[in-house]
């Protein structure tokens, strides 16, 4: 592979290409936003012949395939961004794309838009108060202005594959198969899935992450729709789903659309935008495969970190929330009882310090100490190093317990004995292969209790931790 530029010569490489931009005179910085194993966003600090402004980069750094069925690449992507523009999408003005020759890889340069991305300042902020009232009626306009953008006179229909439903469904479960981690309920999910495709409708160009967090909005509503980097052809109502998918609520689990909204507002502006009436069932089986879609997802982020592509503490952290997303999925689909593990009391030993006791010693410098003294990425990732250790905190407390009943469960179930890895694998393959059926006695009890102990482990604050267990969020 050839050696990826360091950020000195990003940035000199970039003032080159800048020289084709009309009115460049020079460019004065350029900040690494965000970014994963793929692509990076930047601000850029730049002097114009006009004045000094900000401009966006938006840059690719490896291939695609890790999301699933794969992307456009950013060239599709800037021209996806120009007539969702011209289609009275809010946007920004794609200005100029990076050449071969520049040195950088596949990228745009795009106009900076002012406006609030983070899911959860766009939930709570008091400046945003009258954005969020009709936010969730914008964002059905705006899905239907891009579903109505024509295939064929647009040529997308040559740059973008279709994937229906159910190739949605199988190509996601082929996925999470080859990660060597058996997750009955993810299996279980894609069996319901399966049994419950939406009606066949009119293949649309679909924005495929269309959510809270990819949307920037500012005091009067939404000023952009960002990261169109998983567009294809298919189902519109799949970016209405996505939409409502539970890990995108930022802590508003009573607002369903973003966190901010109502199904009612979401639908209603939509149906006024595309004139075509929404169907809530259509809709609840997007909202579950988004659920099962971004559960899988995480898991793709520990296989990542595990196989050494990216060995970042977000990686392997993110890897974690698959089980919140498979409680999401337990909530829509078997919704019922669980009950939570409580480790009985019982003598640690004498030695100090105990384990726990040097891992909390250790998350309490991290978010106390460390956290407020870096601004930043750094300052974020060590928030999730924290937050990591708080996982180990309540693995060392439940986790063996946890383990305990579910490998009883397993027993009891199958028939069978065996290491808990080994009941787990024989669990999901029934499910896959059909061999376990869907109303198997037990089947659903078991799912609800282990995936609700392992998010109590993971992330007993979750909404859908709170709501599967029955428990009053104020309480």
């Amino acid at each position: 592979m050839p050696r990826m530029p360091d950020p000195d010569e990003i940035q000199q490489l970039l003032a080159d290409a800048l020289l084709r931009l009309d009115g460049f005179v020079a460019l004065h910085s350029m900040e690494r936003l965000s970014g994963g194993a793929s692509q990076e966003t930047y601000r850029l600090s730049v002097d114009m012949v006009e004045g000094a402004r900000s401009l966006a980069l938006r840059r690719s750094i490896g291939p695609a395939g890790e999301r699933g069925f794969g992307g456009p690449g950013l060239a599709v992507e800037a021209r996806l961004m120009a007539l969702a523009r011209r289609a009275g999408v809010p946007g920004p003005d794609v200005h100029m794309a990076l050449r071969p020759e520049d040195g950088l890889g596949e990228g745009f340069v795009m106009e900076w838009i002012a406006g609030e991305s983070l899911g959860a300042r766009i939930n709570r902020s008091d400046e945003l108060v009258a954005a969020r009232a009709g936010l969730a009626r914008e964002c059905g306009q705006a899905l239907a202005r891009i579903h109505a953008i024509d295939l064929n006179s647009t040529g997308l229909n040559d740059d973008l594959h279709e994937v229906g439903p159910a190739e949605e469904v199988r190509q996601t479960w082929e996925r999470y198969q080859g990660f060597d981690s058996p997750q009955p309920m993810i299996d279980f999910t894609a069996r319901w899935l399966l049994d419950h495709l939406p009606p066949e409708t009119d293949a649309s160009l679909v924005h495929g992450d269309f959510r809270n967090g990819n949307l920037l909005v500012g005091p009067t509503g939404m000023t952009a729709v960002l990261d169109w980097e998983i567009a294809h052809i298919g189902d519109p109502m799949r970016d209405l789903g996505w939409l409502c998918t539970a890990s995108w609520r930022f802590g508003h689990p009573e607002k369903p659309v973003g966190g901010f909204g109502s199904y009612e507002d979401l639908f209603a502006g939509y149906e006024a935008e595309s004139g075509r009436v929404v169907d809530p069932a259509h809709v609840r089986f997007w909202e579950v495969f988004g659920s099962f879609w971004w559960s899988v997802g995480c898991l793709g982020m520990a296989d990542q970190y595990r196989a050494g592509l990216d060995r970042s503490v977000e990686r392997a952290a993110i890897g974690r929330r698959s089980s919140e997303c498979q409680v999401d999925c337990v909530n829509l689909v078997i919704p019922g009882p669980a009950t939570g593990v409580v480790r009985e009391g019982g003598d640690d030993g004498p030695d100090l310090p105990r384990v726990d006791e040097l891992v909390e010693s250790v998350r309490g410098f991290l978010r106390f100490e460390v956290v407020p003294a870096m601004d930043g990425r750094t300052g974020f990732l060590a928030r999730v190093a924290a937050n990591s250790l708080d996982i180990v905190g309540r693995e060392m407390e439940h986790g063996a317990e946890s383990r305990r009943l579910e490998a009883d469960r397993l027993r009891n179930l199958l028939g069978v004995d065996g290491t808990l890895g080994e009941l787990r694998l024989l669990l999901a393959e029934g499910l896959r292969y059909g061999t376990i059926p869907m109303d198997a006695d037990g089947l659903v009890e078991h799912l609800r209790n282990t995936v609700v102990n392992q998010v109590l482990i993971d992330q007993p604050t979750y909404p859908g931790c709170i709501a599967a267990l029955g428990v009053d969020a104020d309480s």
